[in-house]
């Protein structure tokens, strides 16, 4: 207990004392897992809408490889993207290996699926002649698009919380991609490994209690935009 209070003191003298590494450190966790959810809203609103309102012959095993990319283990999207950007890789002339974008890249691959499941979970929820109605009042394809999505945003956002969840905590791929190089790709979740490795235990700690604070003010955010938005 006395190292948990140790730990919890250090994260608020960081915090407070205006650490200039640690506040270097969230803002880039920040920026890293915000890039990341943000390419995955776009590409697992559409991907979702697209899968819950098509059919097709194997929409089903679709689905179910969406359902299953849900879980997706973090080591193996750390290995994919790393045989991808290495050098010898198909984008290796990129250059991006070992830098915060691609530790977004691998937290967009693991937050898409998650996103996209929660999108068709949603759309398929609403009223099956909603669609017919927006298309029967002149609404283009687009415009479709966007009120279906409007009107699924509660559950919407809950995928986006659940995604941006699953992306900020991971630590496997954001170090096989990024690499945990102090001032350049170092992290939350990294930098507690790191300090965890060397002993540093009250420096974990407090690492891991900034992580937590983060992930709660970015939640509560979004927990409010979505209670304040639901039907009364």
């Amino acid at each position: 207990m006395e190292l948990l209070w140790d730990g919890t003191r250090e994260g608020f003298r960081l915090v407070f004392t205006g650490n200039r590494e640690v506040i270097d450190i969230a803002l880039r966790t920040l920026l890293v897992s915000g890039s990341a959810i943000l390419v995955a809203l776009v590409l697992g609103a559409l991907a979702g809408t697209f899968l819950a309102l098509q059919n097709f012959w194997g929409r089903n095993f679709v689905i179910s490889l969406v359902n299953t990319g849900m879980g997706l283990p973090p080591v193996v999207v750390g290995l994919f993207v790393a045989i991808m950007l290495a050098r010898q890789g198909p984008l290796g002339a990129l250059g991006l290996l070992y830098t915060p974008t691609a530790m977004a890249i691998a937290q967009a691959i693991l937050a898409t699926p998650i996103v996209t499941g929660f999108t068709v979970a949603s759309i398929q929820s609403l009223h099956p002649k909603l669609r017919l109605q927006i298309m029967a009042l002149g609404a283009s394809r687009w415009q479709t698009l966007w009120l279906l999505l409007r009107e699924a945003r509660l559950p919407l956002l809950a995928g986006i919380m659940a995604g941006f969840g699953a992306a900020i905590s991971e630590v496997g791929a954001s170090l096989m991609v990024g690499g945990n190089i102090k001032g350049e790709t170092r992290v939350l979740t990294t930098a507690t490994v790191l300090e965890t490795g060397k002993g540093n235990f009250e420096l974990a700690i407090a690492l891991s209690l900034i992580l937590l604070v983060l992930v709660y003010a970015v939640n509560l955010t979004l927990t409010s935009v979505q209670q304040r938005q639901r039907p009364l």
